[in-house]
């Protein structure tokens, strides 16, 4: 019997041939954790009686949550970090360095075939590049930092064939809202999930990106697409590392199959307060808003940034929305005000803030108030995300954010790309 992508690269990384349901030993190519978990592992760290790391050049921390601090708690942890790293010589991504998630592959971390963990449940997005990323608790990764290595049980793939070509007006984050909702939230529950056909060849490596990102949305362990061309150039020009592109075999045994064509795929939101609470933009189009937050390590990216600036050049925020932009990373903020896209987006109406998590994870940037209605591009909508349980979180692709924040209520972004073609 042949092997998932998901076997093919534990049995590389524990130089052994494994199959599903075993437990595995394997070597680590790359560690990450970040702000809101990194003052754990070191803790745990510790009191494991820690001496040294196992490599300082496959460790990275990054201070992308609370970025810059917004208190004084925050900067006594923020310290704990950078001192932790000086101490032992590993990699610190500073304040404004951008996401964790698009930093380790934007700075070449990572490459095909890589075993990647991070104490982040989003390390997931670099199965976007053909490599097994997982998220883990702190513990757990304190440990990896010691010895370099990590058990995993060899999980069951489902199969996820896309056919076709998303129509206008239609992204990879609608694609991953609409899965999302076939599979539900717990339906993939430590799964490897491979996407696959025809539809996956037309994205570009960054939507690609959103699709494994929230793979751990269905509840998945991996959310894996096999290299190609187009994502050996990007690695390429990202990475000196060597790549090793692996892929399933035409006889690898899957858990499940299943298979759709999103040719005629509308684009989707998920309603408060659950991620597979998701429907066609048609069934909640005209819910008024106060606030659109385009960003994340889900659609910060450049792509997100010119289609948002795509809808939003000549045109203004409506009155009384705030419309927040975190760029995902130092580099595509740059890019951005290089392109003239930043200048649309300020010009609309919109706010920058620092590279990074932005309003998503609700400790500084955005927090709304009591009964608002939020559209964002982030992952996740449940009670309290951004800070606030008594507001109400709609997830959207950043086309449809940038439409919404332009009527200040929900809004179909393909009449505004329409005039555009006209």
């Amino acid at each position: 019997m042949g092997e998932t992508l998901a076997e093919k690269i534990l049995s590389l990384k524990s130089g052994k041939k494994v199959s599903t349901g075993e437990i595995v030993l394997a070597n680590l190519d790359f560690i990450m954790a970040q702000d809101g978990t990194a003052p754990l592992v070191i803790k745990a760290f510790n009191e494991m009686g820690g001496e040294r790391v196992f490599d300082s050049s496959k460790i990275a921390f990054v201070i992308d949550h609370s970025a810059p601090s917004p208190n004084e708690g925050v900067s006594s942890l923020h310290k704990m970090m950078r001192d932790f790293a000086q101490k032992y010589g590993i990699i610190l991504y500073e304040v404004g360095e951008g996401v964790c998630h698009q930093l380790l592959p934007e700075k070449g971390h990572v490459v095909p075939g890589d075993l990647v963990i991070g104490a982040d449940s989003h390390t997931c997005t670099y199965g976007a590049l053909g490599a097994f990323a997982t998220g883990l608790g702190s513990t757990d990764l304190a440990a990896a930092l010691i010895s370099g290595k990590m058990w995993f049980k060899v999980p069951e793939t489902f199969e996820l064939i896309l056919k076709g070509k998303l129509p206008r007006g239609v992204y990879s984050k609608d694609l991953a809202l609409f899965l999302i909702g076939k599979i539900t939230a717990d339906g993939a529950t430590y799964k490897s999930i491979e996407f696959k056909g025809g539809a996956i060849k037309e994205l570009s490596v960054e939507a690609r990106f959103t699709l494994s990102n929230m793979a751990v949305e269905m509840g998945a362990k991996v959310g894996l697409i096999a290299p190609d061309e187009e994502t050996l150039t990007w690695v390429n020009k990202h990475s000196r590392k060597k790549s090793n592109p692996l892929f399933s075999d035409d006889d690898a045994l899957y858990e499940k199959s299943f298979e759709f064509n999103v040719s005629y795929l509308e684009p989707q939101v998920a309603k408060p307060h659950q991620v597979d609470n998701v429907i066609p933009i048609g069934e909640v189009e005209g819910t008024e808003i106060s606030q659109a937050f385009l960003g994340t390590c889900t659609n910060g990216r450049l792509e997100d940034l010119e289609i948002a600036a795509q809808i939003m050049k000549g045109r203004k925020v409506k009155s009384g929305v705030r419309f927040i932009i975190a760029p995902a990373s130092r580099e595509i903020f740059l890019t951005a005000i290089k392109k003239g896209l930043i200048e649309v987006l300020v010009e609309a109406g919109g706010v920058v803030v620092t590279p990074g998590c932005g309003c998503c994870v609700g400790t500084h940037n955005g927090i709304p108030s009591d009964g608002e209605n939020i559209i964002s591009s982030a992952n996740r909508n449940f009670k309290g995300r951004m800070g606030n349980p008594n507001a109400f979180i709609y997830l959207a692709s950043p086309a449809t954010v940038a439409a919404s924040a332009i009527e200040g209520k929900i809004a179909d972004p393909r009449k505004y790309l329409e005039k555009r073609l006209d």
